[in-house]
């Protein structure tokens, strides 16, 4: 071990970026749909190794950069299949977005590792602080900019429902901190060369304890999964509908007839349709103005229950009337009769899939999307009140993805309720990175969640993030459910919000500080 801390210490130059490179690649296959979660054992504990022989602080960013380069270059190589469904207009940028968002993304990772350096601190101490640094940063890249909290390292765990409860006490933050402590703590034993005497035994210590400490919070998890099964909701069978529409058939406005007549077919004769409530299509299910529609409504009516209601994605416009204004992407609910019983409108927008940042300086840029306008967004997260269901929080496409901004606060919903259409994306990570972020915001909120996807992958999911059925990616079919009940009372999580990973960074940076003086 001691030899080959030495021997990446002494890289330089091309070879020392390279390696970088190569370990930030490795430890992305940690991620979902791989989880070779022991491989961030080799990815940090070599990254941690390569800092020692850099030039603090510069050194260590450039060095971070590199390795986060290659860790992204994996993690989000799947947006390059939604260039593929237009190649000749977007496909020559496939090498300039893949890359150049690889490139923004890896400054976070180059930060956390330069904030390490500038520390000065040794041992297990410096592994504390980088594991709360990487934490910060990763919170950060989930806000700045409109945000991009994908790829986090706790959904390396999306694979084991007992190590995701550690969601619900302190969000995927602190799943994210306790994995790269553990994974690079043994990085103490050949830092500095073979440690001797108490120094040696410190060194092992640290590392039993952090490997105890996910131990120990896989056990809690298990038991608190443990016979637990929250009643589901009385009177709700929920029929969610995967039509599985090509992306490039998506954007051939001559096909919207055909997509509706698919989704009406899958709901209303497939068998069991009498006994169901409530149908949930997709994000942009319909691609019709339903609002400007009076025959539409009554078309969409007869796939909502009696009684029930038909939720689907639809773009909606204002005004009801004449030239079109503005536009949003939206959820909207009928009832059997075709009358709009609400709608919602999505707030948090997809840079250069729904608008153009800077359009108005930037007039060259496009969208990838169809439509030349962009769309508006909603007022924020807010709840749902429809006939026969409990309160929902509806989130269209990515906005499940961030954590602690899924729900409005002041008039908290019963379930989480997500349409989105993940076809540009293929067969690809993506839309397993995408339902496995999901699938941790129904963990920290203590709440169920409800997905219905183009192409996949659509389910339902407990309070616990358990999933209770699922129609498997690229397959096309139904699911019928029950609705799941939330858990009684607030996570600390929800009750805290991201006030936790205060609380978790402080604890760390005193812990840091003790071991520092320790000299462990």
């Amino acid at each position: 071990m001691t030899r080959l801390a030495t021997g990446l210490r002494q890289l330089s130059g091309w070879r020392r970026c390279a390696g970088a490179l190569a370990l930030g690649a490795l430890g992305a296959l940690a991620l979902p749909p791989v989880h070779a979660v022991p491989l961030l054992i080799a990815s940090l504990v070599g990254l941690l190794w390569l800092s020692v022989g850099a030039k603090p602080v510069r050194g260590a960013f450039f060095l971070g950069w590199w390795f986060g380069f290659g860790h992204f270059l994996v993690g989000v190589q799947w947006m390059a299949n939604a260039f593929l469904t237009d190649v000749e207009r977007f496909g020559w940028m496939i090498p300039f977005a893949v890359g150049g968002l690889a490139a923004v993304l890896a400054v976070f990772p180059a930060l956390a590792l330069a904030a390490t350096a500038a520390s000065r601190f040794r041992g297990a101490a410096r592994v504390v602080l980088f594991a709360a640094a990487w934490v910060f940063f990763e919170w950060l890249r989930g806000w700045i900019f409109t945000g991009f909290p994908w790829a986090l390292v706790a959904h390396a765990w999306a694979f084991s429902d007992a190590a995701m409860q550690v969601a619900a006490l302190g969000g995927g933050w602190s799943l994210s901190f306790l994995t790269i402590l553990a994974a690079a703590m043994p990085a103490t034993l050949a830092t500095a060369g073979a440690p001797a005497g108490t120094k040696a035994r410190g060194a092992v210590a640290c590392v039993l304890v952090s490997w105890a400490a996910i131990a120990v919070l896989w056990a809690g998890g298990a038991a608190r999964l443990a016979g637990a099964e929250p009643p589901d909701v009385p009177g709700v069978t929920l029929r969610l509908v995967q039509a599985a529409i090509d992306p490039r058939q998506k954007a051939a406005a001559d096909m919207r007839e055909v997509d509706l007549e698919r989704h009406l077919a899958l709901t209303t004769d497939t068998p069991g349709f009498a006994n169901v409530t409530h149908v949930v299509w997709p994000e942009t299910a319909v691609r019709y103005l339903v609002e400007r529609s009076p025959d539409l409504r009554r078309a969409l009516g007869a796939a909502a229950p009696p009684g029930g209601a038909l939720i689907t994605g639809a773009p909606r416009a204002e005004p009801l009337d004449g030239d079109i204004e503005r536009v949003w992407n939206s959820m909207v609910a009928l009832d059997s009769a075709g009358r709009i019983l609400a709608t919602y409108d999505k707030f948090h927008l997809v840079p250069f899939g729904e608008y153009v940042p800077y359009g108005r300086f930037l007039p060259f840029l496009r969208k990838l999307t169809p439509g030349s306008m962009d769309f508006s967004a909603g007022p924020g997260p807010r709840t749902l009140r429809l006939p026969g269901l409990p309160p929902a929080s509806p989130l269209i496409c990515y906005e499940i993805v961030f954590p602690g901004r899924v729900v409005d606060r002041s008039d908290r919903p019963a379930w989480l309720l997500n349409l989105t259409n993940d076809a540009w994306f293929g067969t690809s990570s993506g839309p397993y990175q995408h339902f496995a972020s999901a699938r941790f915001r129904a963990v920290e909120e203590g709440l169920p969640l409800v997905r219905a996807a183009n192409t996949g992958i659509s389910a339902v999911v407990d309070a616990f993030g358990r999933v209770r059925g699922q129609i498997a990616l690229g397959a096309s079919g139904v699911l019928d459910s029950p609705l799941p009940g939330a858990l009684p009372g607030l996570t600390p999580y929800a009750r805290l919000g991201n006030w936790t990973l205060v609380i978790l960074l402080t604890v760390a940076g005193g812990l840091a500080a003790i071991l520092a003086r320790a000299r462990i």
